[in-house]
């Protein structure tokens, strides 16, 4: 059966960072057509285009290239999340111009699978890497027995926060989302000119986050039975934190301003925003941001929690790489897509480079990243504090074969909420209607 909603699969990956790539060398006669912007170490080996937006990637590629004499990677940045989907997506409906491997994020892996545009990677000996991932990041790029993709880094969730500001108004660091409300109370009743933090009603994989750490499940989906699935948006689960943030809005104690705009990243720096919500790349894109408070002290704390005593981790993130259908040699192409940062190596490039959180279990275990200090925050060991028990905690999350249309949906419900035009329940029905119509016209039977 041919559904005619993933021609624009795209979600925006709005918190990776610009690559550049070095001198371009001779055209790798891939299936991409694409020229590499790496240096190709052995040029009678097979080539396999990426396509990637990884920051300091190039090192890792040149690593790969430099331990493997049968495969040698040729490498594109094709654009940054929505805009390499777009262009996937063209190859897709083409039948040709994709790469041979790709990088993508997990929350979208199905809106490709179901377009049979990704190699299942169970029939090159993926399960036998199983082991070496986190059961979490393994179970996003799983669908039944199928293995759509080799996990990278993740996004397990934890609050940044300043120490500075919460020290000048007495606040001490919440642990529950009750506290949370009640320092943004704090904090408003001091006068402080910010708030203490943004509920950014565009905030996408961000929300849903928040959702699923109240037990939302709103999808059951199997590539096994591409045209069956079970849409559960406006659950218990989601309503209870929906109406959280509306009372915090309501009361004027949260801003909601666009996500990753300009003026957003400035108002994350410059004390605007008390805390930053994020996930364990947040600390390498707030660390990239221009124009910080430079008396600012950062430091992390675990994500708030509903019930203290029975702690709920979630992720907002992570990437992938995935084999193409359109891949000349699948079987180099998957070597690739296994060995790219299967190395302790290339993991301490991805780390200190470009601050990415591993799902690779011989570096994520190590001492040497629980004990990394960072200087941005104080000299904090942010792993050992937040992250890695976060990260132990995540058990995977399923996505709809559609989900760049759910986030819309989501964002155009959240708006109208702050907008005072409905209130957190009403909004998450309407989003369940709109998902489940929009299933139905696609071709779905919604269980």
């Amino acid at each position: 059966m041919k559904f005619k909603i993933l021609a624009t699969a795209g979600v925006v990956a709005v918190a990776a960072a610009a690559l550049t790539g070095c001198s371009p060398t001779a055209d790798s006669g891939s299936s991409a057509g694409a020229s590499c912007t790496n240096k190709i170490v052995n040029t009678e080996a097979t080539q396999v285009s990426v396509w990637a937006w990884y920051p300091a990637f190039e090192e890792v590629v040149d690593l790969f290239n430099t331990t493997h004499d049968d495969v040698q990677i040729c490498w594109t940045n094709a654009g940054q999340g929505n805009d390499e989907y777009t262009k996937f997506s063209t190859a897709i409906e083409a039948g040709s111009g994709a790469p041979d491997v790709i990088m993508l994020e997990s929350e979208v892996l199905s809106s490709f699978s179901i377009r049979d545009a990704l190699v299942d990677l169970a029939e090159f000996g993926a399960a036998d890497v199983k082991d070496d991932y986190t059961d979490g990041a393994w179970s996003d790029v799983t669908s039944g027995d199928a293995v759509y993709a080799i996990p990278v880094d993740s996004g397990p969730m934890g609050m940044l926060y300043r120490k500075d500001i919460f020290d000048k108004y007495g606040i001490a660091t919440p642990t529950t989302w009750d506290e949370f409300a009640a320092a943004a109370q704090q904090l408003k009743d001091a006068g402080s000119d910010g708030v203490l933090v943004n509920f950014p009603t565009n905030g996408r994989a961000f929300n849903q986050a928040l959702f699923a750490q109240a037990g939302s499940v709103p999808f059951v989906y199997d590539s096994a039975k591409p045209t069956d699935i079970g849409i559960d948006v406006n659950d218990d689960g989601s309503k209870k934190v929906l109406s959280y943030w509306q009372e915090l809005v309501d009361a004027d104690l949260v801003t909601t301003d666009d996500a990753f705009t300009a003026d957003y990243n400035t108002s994350l720096v410059d004390g605007t925003y008390a805390v930053y919500l994020a996930a364990a790349w947040g600390p390498g894109y707030l660390q990239g941001l221009s124009d910080a408070d430079s008396s600012a002290e950062w430091r992390v704390a675990p994500l708030p929690q509903w019930d203290a005593a029975a702690p709920v981790q979630v992720n907002w993130g992570g990437s992938t790489f995935a084999v193409t259908s359109q891949a000349k040699d699948k079987a180099a192409a998957a070597v690739v897509a296994t060995d790219i940062f299967g190395s302790d190596e290339a993991w301490k490039i991805g780390i200190e480079k470009a601050a990415l959180f591993p799902t690779y279990t011989s570096i994520l275990e190590s001492d040497y990243f629980a004990e990394l200090e960072y200087p941005f925050f104080g000299g904090q060991q942010i792993n050992k504090d937040v992250f890695l028990e976060a990260a132990a905690g995540y058990g995977g999350f399923t996505f709809s074969p559609f989900q760049n249309f759910a986030f819309d949906q989501l964002t155009e419900q959240q708006f109208a909420m702050v907008q005072g035009e409905k209130d957190a329940s009403k909004a998450l029905d309407d989003l369940q209607d709109s998902l489940v119509k929009y299933a139905g016209e696609q071709g779905f039977t919604v269980k």
